[in-house]
């Protein structure tokens, strides 16, 4: 593969987390002066804009969306984007000079598995999970709102099978322009047709933008643009562009990418998003250690782009799995701790946490000081420290009230009819649907049985107490 701008393209793993990290970054190698930087990644939250868990001020940057003049106001949370501008000495805050967002798929939906939790979108395969936002112009705000041949923008990170890893998932009105990014297969300059994964790109009326003489070829990374489809599905064309890895990124400069392992050789040679990155043996890892690295892996990396164009690690994050859930009313609010008490759990937030407020309210930027005890959220993350019973948070949305509550988590113990859940009591009765991981209905004998500590759980329900669960439902879930 040519060198591709998959730095569209980093956000989550179908739940991916913070390993532990606090949120800081690596600070520039020049000490307390500031830096060039280069970073992209998912929106988290804003005032101005916070990107890889640094805040940049953007009040003299410029915004583009789509290669359109925009504003700040057209960014949302979870949107992928890239910001160019410096960071300062201690790597907590930077200026912004530029920000460009682009999605990765903008068309109809062609298919939908709400088991695999997975839609295609122009031949496009889509992942959803942990952390994947929903605009709240879906109803429900999840795959279950969204509907065959409704047109939507999904912005994410490619994996190294091609497959887009959602981070926001958006509607889009009839008329809007089609858009695919991806790396062109099956090039046929006779028929001037090629492949983007399943999708046929018919471009002999297109124009064609910063090609080298002018000419697609195999391997390029690319935008393709077109109004309508074939007879046989094909996107008829009207512009391809090829895109370039880190616009103005050189030797020197200061670079973050979030996002996953797509090529891998060995720890001195491997890609993320894309982009050529090696290991030294003063790279510092964060969740775990280089003996994990591999494809598929979703990482954020910190370092200085040496002068063959390559990545040199000082810090390499490895994300975990957001597998655990909570969506529940709040019991209290600790702001100045940057944590807050849902079914007696804590949870804590960082720099890193995804925040968005779903309400009416629509409070933006999003903070814990917005949330107070009886709102109801939905909380993605995973258990830090290991064992502590607390959960750090990747993803908090307020969302509008609703009976419902909703514990996912790694069995501690249990005892039919009763399941202990990072220290909440799931009571289950003759009511309650039991369902394996497929969502096939089983009864509760056959559940127990399966049943060991450490397997996932999903029990929904009513809340009885500050720390037990009626369940209506329980079910299996798989890490993903």
């Amino acid at each position: 593969m040519k060198h591709a701008l998959l730095l569209l393209l980093c956000g989550g793993l179908s739940a991916c987390g913070g390993g532990g990290d606090s949120g800081s970054t690596v600070p520039p190698p020049t000490g307390a002066a500031p830096q060039t930087i280069i970073t992209s990644g998912p929106v988290t939250n804003f005032g101005s804009i916070v990107v890889n868990g640094v805040h940049y001020n953007t009040d003299s940057a410029s915004f583009s969306l789509d290669g359109a003049p925009a504003t700040q106001a057209d960014l949302k949370v979870g949107h992928v984007v890239t910001v160019t501008g410096t960071i300062s000495g201690d790597g907590s805050t930077g200026r912004a000079d530029r920000v460009s967002f682009d999605d990765l798929v903008k068309g109809p939906v062609t298919s939908i598995d709400l088991a695999a939790q997975r839609l295609v979108v122009l031949g496009q395969t889509v992942i959803v999970g942990a952390d994947t936002s929903f605009d709240d112009r879906f109803s429900p705000a999840s795959l279950d709102g969204v509907s065959i041949d409704q047109i939507v923008e999904v912005s994410g990170q490619l994996d190294a099978d091609g497959n887009i890893v959602a981070t926001r998932i958006e509607p889009k009105p009839v008329g809007t322009v089609f858009e695919v990014h991806g790396t062109v297969e099956n090039l046929d300059t006779v028929s001037m047709r090629f492949n983007l994964n399943a999708l046929v790109v018919d471009y002999s009326t297109a124009i064609l933008d910063d090609f080298a003489g002018g000419q697609i070829a195999a391997g390029d990374f690319v935008e393709a643009k077109g109004s309508s489809l074939g007879a046989g599905g094909e996107l008829l064309a009207t512009k391809v562009e090829l895109e370039s890895v880190l616009p103005g990124a050189g030797n020197g400069d200061f670079v973050e990418i979030e996002g996953f392992i797509t090529r891998f050789v060995s720890a001195e040679d491997f890609d993320v998003a894309g982009f050529p990155v090696t290991v030294t043996s003063a790279t510092r890892f964060e969740g775990g250690s280089a003996a994990d690295l591999g494809l598929n892996l979703k990482v954020e990396v910190d370092g200085v782009v040496n002068d063959d164009g390559v990545l040199v690690a000082e810090k390499i994050d490895i994300r975990r799995a957001r597998a655990v859930r909570v969506t529940a009313t709040v019991d209290s609010v600790a702001a100045a701790s940057d944590s807050l008490i849902m079914l007696g759990i804590t949870i804590n937030v960082d720099m890193l946490t995804r925040m968005e407020d779903k309400t009416d309210a629509d409070v933006s930027p999003f903070n814990v000081s917005d949330i107070t005890a009886g709102d109801y959220l939905e909380v993605r993350g995973t258990e830090f420290p290991a064992g502590s019973g607390r959960i750090l948070a990747g993803r908090l949305e307020r969302e509008d009230a609703d009976e419902d509550t909703i514990l996912q988590g790694f069995v501690e113990s249990f005892s039919e009819p009763t399941i202990e859940i990072l220290g909440v009591t799931i009571e289950t009765n003759a009511g309650t649907q039991f369902e394996d991981a497929n969502g096939a209905s089983i009864s509760a004998a056959e559940f127990f049985s399966r049943l060991t500590t450490n397997s996932l759980v999903k029990a929904k329900g009513a809340e009885v107490s500050d720390s037990t669960i009626v369940a209506r439902e329980v079910e299996f879930e798989t890490e993903s």
